[in-house]
């Protein structure tokens, strides 16, 4: 008798199921969704469709298929609908996955605009929660120089690392189930940034305080000169590594 390969491993369902994920972000809209919501805010059908170039009709009836799908989640407010990656596991996905895809797939800038656009987000961006980009990088290497994280076991905060974010007055939430420091592969440099909650409370504290500001509509960061002057006082990061 012959056997299928899903009955061969006994779990059909698995199989049947990653073929499912699969298909979902294989279309280049859903994908183009996907990386916009890296930026770890809530959009509308609206932006979303403007922002892939697709009329509203088709980006509603992709964004169906994302939130059935489980990858994203949505609220209506009024006549606005707003949806969001499902949580941090979802933009772990693809932030890996485009990681994974290489810079090989990307295409060439076509205008000034998008170049400098391109620039803007490799030098420093939003990666869902966490600061990644040259700037990410800058922050990880500054962190593990200074022995306040561990990269030789994987990515893990040391005793000096977790007061160090104390003393900095970074709230460290260690109640829930996410891990307290992750390695997130970064698309553009090629190498790990801080991720999990440290890099999310990292990310947080900066922005609230106005030591990096979003730019433009992308996913893009930069550091404010207040920025530059505390964080050489706290990590000893040169100015000219976080421009």
């Amino acid at each position: 008798m012959t056997t299928t390969g899903a009955g061969s491993t006994g779990k059909p369902g698995r199989a049947s199921g990653l073929a499912a994920l699969a298909a979902l972000m294989a279309d280049e809209t859903r994908a183009g969704f996907l990386l916009a919501l890296l930026d770890g805010r809530a959009w509308t059908a609206g932006e979303l469709a403007r922002h892939a170039g697709v009329v509203a009709s088709t980006a509603s009836e992709h964004l169906g298929k994302l939130v059935a799908g489980g990858l994203l989640t949505e609220e209506r407010q009024g006549r606005h609908r707003y949806v969001r990656l499902a949580d941090a596991r979802v933009a772990q996905l693809v932030e890996d996955l485009t990681a994974r895809a290489g810079p090989a797939t990307a295409e060439l800038p076509r205008t000034l605009r998008e170049s400098s656009a391109g620039s803007a987000m490799a030098r420093g961006r939003t990666c869902y929660d966490h600061l990644a980009g040259r700037l990410g990088i800058a922050l990880t290497d500054a962190l593990t120089v200074r022995g306040l994280l561990r990269q030789d076991t994987g990515f893990a905060l040391t005793d000096a690392g977790l007061h160090w974010f104390a003393a900095a007055g970074i709230d460290l939430d260690r109640t829930g189930r996410r891990p307290l420091a992750r390695a997130c592969l970064d698309w553009t440099e090629r190498r790990t940034h801080l991720a999990g909650t440290a890099g999310a409370a990292l990310c947080r504290h900066v922005l609230d305080a106005h030591w990096c500001v979003r730019i433009g509509s992308e996913r893009a960061v930069k550091v404010t000169p207040e920025g530059e002057r505390r964080l050489a006082e706290l990590l000893g990061i040169e100015a000219t590594a976080l421009r």
